[in-house]
């Protein structure tokens, strides 16, 4: 093909452009990586992330385009820009999967190991690449399938082909997201979480002097805050109004229903002490009854929201499965031959399959043995297929993974329980399979948007398959450090905790020492010998500790994700990410293998989540709304509010322009959504980076002006507002 000559859309069978080139390749994964960093913040901070393939989209247009113009080579083909978007979206799948899962190893009291989290996160991925292959030909010949994102992704790509897409609205959300965080974050010029709560405290003027006392207000116990930051409002104006209202009445249930009615209620009896919390509600805060009870109640509910949704889809669990059992036997004839439809072959599938679970059952990173790995296989086969038919049917952004998760931790635990494998080590094997069929299933729903794309542009399947391993693999690599990053740049060591002098357990065995990490190391070079403590003992609370030479307690190791210490023993705040879908993972898993979890609280939860369903709500945005703090749910719930209005004045101007109303595909790849993709990229990579500084002190207090500058609860909302309106003017557009 010459450097001028333009193809045919899609590209037809008999022609064989460039496609799997390394330039594009390259690009892809270098997108990818970003993508898939801000994907594993966005599952930490708030559970949920926002399909990447319409902004990688976009951008491999423009950077290809330019990058030929600048070196005066040929102009990528259409199938080289579906490389490009390809092997960028697996990073945000991968993602998902890992962080909603390995956190929870550490909540349970696991140390988070590199490798562990990297072989979750490549093998799993490579299961949901070759388990997809069977169902590949149906899926994509069922014309009830839409698969909306993989639809739109292809019309983006043919508009880019004939030169009329952009990457300057996602490069100027990228830049404008990253700034802003900077500055709030990590200038600390205005106040991250501005904060109302009711009552507060007040001065009472006696003759000894001023005396300050709590005061609780109209409504004991209630709190509203909002995290004001870029990426969350980025992430409300993609999922829309609907799905950032359901969100935020979750937290006004939690923050302004149940934690008031906790606090009213037990402060009735002052001494009244109430499983699972460990000190009278009477004196808890706001933080001490959602950490006690409200999770639990949030967990019973995500919990049931997952499953329900789940369930929904029987009817397409059936029939996906019918069709890739019925497709094993490969296609005939000169199927084969056509450029667009090769694929890896069966053999291909089958060995490679088998391989990774001999590597699972082999390696001593996975505790499962070659029953375990029998079982994860089969699992990963089971909701591959059904993902990838959710992914036709609702899109990726829908795509329950997470209730898909939770069914697969909840069987596996109870088989190993009705086979008495209640161990520590069978915890670790649980959560070893939930973790790697999760990365499968969400991969797979990931490939089949991708290959929906690729049909509709005539690529080949086998190189976007390809494609596919190389972008998971290098993306899994990148996620695994991110998450280990976000980790240690927040854990604490703190001297203050209730525990601290205290003899540890004398039954319990002691782990190797260890140094501490980050900016406490600097004022202790010591080692300490490690003692974990998944449960309460001997009014020692649950956690990880640094014990001395004396065999006393002296540190509290506080995690940075589930972590309860905001602040370092010097007052320097730091971020922690409640990991709301890897608490629930390790409340699960502990719970029904220990069998001591406070059914109470999540039969709670889950008649609240039945009771949504049967008002035609869906569950399982309200329950993470209900886990999540209200100050995550808010801004969520404001940038969907931004939509709204905008929509409706885009539409107005359509209509008075006499132009017809706005097509999905318009509206997936508007301006409003390329400037929240990147203010999302944008925020997220800020914080990545910011974590990092939190290992260099002397570099991050240099740069930190809160002292002097910051603005209080109401002047923070001023540059929040100032962000707000320049995202409406853009949207109008």
């Amino acid at each position: 093909m010459s450097a001028g000559e333009a193809l045919p859309i899609p590209v037809p069978p008999d022609r064989d452009p460039p496609e799997l080139t390394r330039g594009p390749l390259l690009l892809g994964v270098v997108l990818g990586v970003i993508f898939g960093a801000s994907s594993i913040y966005l599952t930490l901070k708030v559970g949920l992330t926002v399909s990447a393939s319409i902004p990688v989209a976009v951008l491999a247009i423009t950077v290809l385009r330019a990058l030929s113009r600048a070196l005066g080579t040929r102009r990528a083909t259409i199938l080289e820009n579906n490389t490009v978007q390809t092997a960028g979206s697996a990073g945000e799948s991968i993602a998902f999967g890992v962080g909603v899962t390995m956190p929870a190893l550490m909540i349970l009291g696991y140390d988070m190991d590199i490798g562990r989290v990297m072989l979750v996160a490549i093998l799993g991925s490579i299961l949901g690449v070759l388990l997809f292959s069977p169902m590949r030909r149906p899926m994509m010949a069922d014309k009830s399938l839409a698969f909306p994102e993989g639809t739109a992704c292809a019309e983006v790509l043919k508009v880019g082909e004939r030169g009329g897409a952009t990457a300057r609205t996602v490069f100027t959300g990228f830049f404008v997201g990253l700034f802003y965080k900077l500055a709030m974050a990590g200038a600390h010029l205005w106040k991250e979480v501005p904060t109302w709560v009711s009552g507060g405290t007040k001065t009472i003027v006696t003759p000894q002097g001023n005396l300050t006392v709590n005061s609780p207000g109209v409504l004991p116990g209630g709190s509203v805050g909002a995290e004001i930051s870029p990426e969350l409002l980025g992430v409300g104006y993609i999922v829309g109004l609907r799905v950032g209202g359901i969100m935020l009445g979750g937290g006004v249930l939690s923050y302004l229903v149940l934690i008031p009615m906790i606090k009213f209620f037990g402060s009735a009896s002052p001494d009244a002490l109430v499983f699972p919390a460990t000190k009278p509600i009477a004196s808890m805060g706001i933080d001490d009854i959602r950490n006690a009870y409200v999770l639990y109640i949030g967990a019973g509910a995500v919990a049931a929201g997952g499953i329900i949704s789940m369930a929904r889809s029987l009817p397409t669990i059936v029939s996906s499965l019918r069709a890739g059992l019925s497709s094993l036997g490969g296609g005939k004839g000169q199927a084969e031959v056509v450029r667009t439809e090769r694929e890896l072959s069966m053999k291909v599938v089958l060995l490679g399959a088998l391989g990774v679970i001999t590597a699972i059952s082999l390696s001593p990173f996975f505790p499962v043995g070659f029953l375990g790995a029998l079982l994860m296989g089969l699992f990963a086969f089971l909701f591959v297929t059904v993902s990838g038919r959710l992914t036709g049917e609702i899109g990726s952004s829908s795509n329950p993974i997470s209730g898909m998760t939770v069914a697969t931790l909840l069987l596996t635990c109870l088989i190993f329980l009705a086979a008495d494998w209640v161990g520590p080590e069978h915890r670790l094997g649980a959560l070893t399979i939930a973790g790697v069929v999760c990365v499968a299933a969400s991969v797979g729903g990931t490939t089949a948007q991708s290959l929906k794309t690729g049909a509709l542009i005539g690529a080949t399947p086998r190189r976007q398959q390809i494609t596919m391993i190389i972008g998971a693999a290098a993306s899994a690599l990148v996620i695994g450090f991110t998450l280990l990053l976000l980790n240690n740049a927040s854990t604490v060591y703190t001297l203050k905790h209730e525990a601290a002098g205290v003899h540890a357990p004398a039954d319990v065995p002691l782990g190797p020492a260890e140094p501490l990490r980050g900016p406490e190391a600097l004022t202790d070079s010591a080692s300490y010998r490690v003692l974990q403590l998944p449960k309460p003992r001997d009014g020692i609370p649950a956690g990880k500790y640094l014990v001395d030479e004396t065999g006393k307690i002296k540190y509290l190791v506080d995690p940075g994700i589930n972590g309860r210490v905001k602040k370092r023993d010097d007052d320097t705040p730091v971020v922690k990410y409640d990991a709301p879908k890897a608490s629930l993972m390790a409340l699960i898993t502990d719970g029904i293998l220990t069998q001591q979890l406070p059914w109470v609280l999540v039969i709670l939860g889950v008649m609240i989540a039945v009771t949504l369903e049967l008002a035609s709500v869906s569950a399982l945005p309200f329950a993470v709304g209900v886990y999540l703090p209200i100050s995550a749910s808010a801004p969520i719930f404001i940038g969907g509010l931004v939509r709204h209005f905008a929509d409706r004045a885009r539409q107005r101007r359509r209509a008075e322009a006499g132009l017809a109303a706005e097509s999905e595909l318009e509206a997936e790849s508007s301006p409003g959504v390329l400037m929240s993709s990147g203010l999302i990229a944008g925020g997220a990579i800020a914080g990545i980076g910011l974590a990092l500084l939190a290992l260099a002190p002397s570099v991050q207090h240099a740069i930190d002006f809160g002292e002097t500058a910051e603005l209080g609860d109401l002047g923070s909302l001023i540059p929040f507002g100032l962000l707000i309106a320049g995202l409406v003017l853009l949207a109008r557009r």
